[in-house]
């Protein structure tokens, strides 16, 4: 008998590794085509126009020229790392001597990276995790300390600083992961195959750049299981589709309620599934519900601009749902960017002694831009600039793609690295998941429109200003505004910070009313009754400082959504037989959600 077959085991083993090493030329071989895809392409495209697009170079340059003037704070800074370091390697010693220890460094509440039972199991691994908080964490400490720095200067560095320590994360590298390191052993390194395999795919998908697979793609069809209220197309121009929601009640309240979300996403984030739908269960409230549908502007709508936004955008819907319902007056939603369009179309109303608005409610919302959250790193001169060129160069639009990364940049850890550990190290597919394919789901933009709106709002704030700016010729002052108003802002918001939003009741000089729900800028509004969850807080009183409100603000458990509907329901008149979509004067043209929603910018 051979000494194989007397010893199975030996066999096996040498079967595995042949099997491995195998998976791993395959990855080489992968690795080799990748890179010349990728230099053919870059090759094809003649380079990056701009090695420097986001003008970090400069910041990081200042950054230095302060960090040297102050050696004896370096040197300080310095020395705290090394005793951070001298107590780590003490407690890894004990550790290793079977003694407890406490760890020197914890991860921040909320960082899902390091929660593998291996990450304080392993002491090997344990030694990594804090050796990087403890260095990620003396890098950000030593940037935000350096004094002499410009405000947006320091708040560009601090930005681009929090994403190099993101990307350094031991959980973004094969070696130091041991979940994907236990996958690559267990499946032979075909983990690492069917991951450059999916980085090839979305290398082709964005046409030589990587846009990353958040869910699976195929898994959802607007219009069949997301999107799918029951509801008429009624009314058509070349920028909206108004849609009208069939009534699910016998009767309704006699105002309707107009919905202009924001055209840099769509509006089905507000009709996802019927589960989670603000749309269906504010029809299930009595409400006469109509949403506009922007539509996903290609090179013949590049002239566009922001006030074409307001005319053809909201005034135009105010006219649909007249001619749908027979009503004059409407209750409005405006969300985000949608928000800040009504907010203008608000005050321009009232200049014009224009009486159809009777209250407004504004989901995460900003007027005033002076606290403008992490988005304000992207608008200095250089960086508008740039983007500007770009758009020209694109025939006067802003491809979806590229506002999409801007976003995803805000949360890299939860929108880049965990795909990329999970579809490229791991070498899965992604969860079907309704919010990301939302999320994926990008919009173009018009260059004049979008230029406008981050110049004269996020860079120069003012819109907040009494004849900040003109809409129609006519001088835009919100403190005209004087209908009941209702501002929903979250507390985790990192694209409009709820104490920015804050500053509108300062603005609107009606009724206004205040609430402040648990979560972020999606979730939070997205918070159907039903699942019980984030609570909110309410206060009667607006007074000057956000904080002081949040002082003597109450807070409730579960969802705000039953407390904006007795709200809203006060403004929304008598009740009356319900109202089926459309009219003689407002024909049904297709289905809900309509076809403007279903274009896709990536093809």
């Amino acid at each position: 008998m051979t000494q194989d077959s007397e010893n199975p085991t030996t066999s096996d083993a040498g079967q595995q590794a042949a099997e491995f090493s195998e998976n791993m030329i395959k990855v080489a071989e992968q690795c080799q085509t990748l890179v010349n895809d990728f230099l053919q392409q870059q090759a094809k495209d003649g380079g990056p126009s701009d090695p420097d697009p986001m003008n970090i170079g400069a910041a990081f340059m200042e950054l230095t020229a302060q960090m040297m003037a102050d050696p004896a704070k370096m040197v300080e800074a310095q020395m705290g790392l090394w005793q951070d370091y001298m107590n780590l390697w003490q407690n890894a010693a004990k550790g290793m001597l079977g003694e407890g220890a406490e760890p020197v460094i914890t991860p921040e509440k909320g960082d899902k990276r390091f929660r593998g039972e291996e990450w304080e199991s392993n002491q090997i691994f344990d030694f990594i995790k804090q050796s990087y908080l403890l260095t990620s964490r003396w890098v950000q400490n030593t940037v935000n300390e350096v004094d002499g720095l410009d405000e947006a200067t320091a708040r560009k560095v601090d930005f681009y600083t929090q994403q190099f320590t993101d990307a350094m994360a031991p959980t973004n590298f094969v070696a130091t992961n041991p979940e994907v390191l236990r996958e690559t052993v267990e499946s032979k390194g075909e983990n690492l195959v069917r991951g450059l395999s999916n980085m090839l795919d979305d290398l082709e998908r964005g046409k030589g750049k990587l846009a990353i697979k958040m869910t699976d793609l195929d898994a959802f069809k607007v219009g069949e299981n997301i999107a799918v209220s029951p509801g008429k197309v009624i009314w058509q121009s070349d920028l909206i589709q108004l849609i009208q929601y069939e009534p699910t009640t016998a009767q309704v309240h006699k105002t309707p309620l107009l919905i202009v979300p924001p055209w840099i996403n769509k509006f089905y984030i507000l009709d996802l599934k019927p589960q989670n739908s603000f749309i269906k269960w504010a029809v299930e409230q009595g409400l006469t519900v109509f949403v506009i549908s922007w539509v996903n502007p290609d090179l013949a709508l590049a002239e566009k601009t922001f006030e074409d936004y307001m005319f053809e955008g909201i005034y135009a819907a105010l006219d649909g749902v007249k001619a749908a319902c027979g009503e004059d007056e409407v209750n409005i939603i405006g969300y985000c960017l949608g928000g800040t369009l009504t907010g203008a179309t608000l005050a321009h109303m009232a200049a014009n002694n224009d009486e159809r608005v009777k209250s407004a409610t504004f989901f995460t919302s900003l007027v005033d831009f002076q606290e403008a959250g992490e988005l304000s790193v992207f608008i200095d001169d250089e960086q508008l600039g740039q983007l500007e060129q770009k758009m020209e160069e694109q025939g006067g639009i802003l491809e979806g793609a590229a506002m999409a990364s801007t976003f995803n940049m805000l949360r890299s850890n939860d929108l880049i690295w965990s795909f990329v550990i999970n579809n490229y190290l791991m070498g899965k597919d992604p969860f079907p998941f309704d919010l990301l394919y939302w999320n994926s789901d990008s919009t173009r933009m018009p260059a004049k429109m979008h230029s406008f709106y981050l110049r004269n709002m996020y860079q120069e704030n003012l819109l907040s200003q009494p004849g900040g700016i003109e809409m129609g010729g006519c001088p835009i002052d919100l403190r005209a505004v004087k209908i009941p108003v209702h501002i929903i802002s979250t507390k985790e918001d990192h694209i409009a910070p709820w104490k920015g939003t804050y500053v509108a009741t300062q603005l609107y000089t009606g009724e206004t009313t205040f609430t402040l729900a648990g979560s972020g800028h999606i979730a939070g509004i997205v918070n159907p009754p039903s699942a019980h969850k984030y609570g909110y807080w309410s206060n009667a009183d607006n007074p000057p400082a956000p904080d002081d409100w949040f002082a003597g603000a109450t807070q409730h458990e579960g969802s705000w959504w039953p407390q904006w509907g007795k709200w809203v329901a006060r403004h929304s008149g008598r009740k009356i037989k319900a109202r089926q979509p459309g009219s003689k004067d407002a024909p049904v043209l297709e289905d809900a959600p309509g076809s403007y929603v279903k274009v896709r910018s990536d093809g």
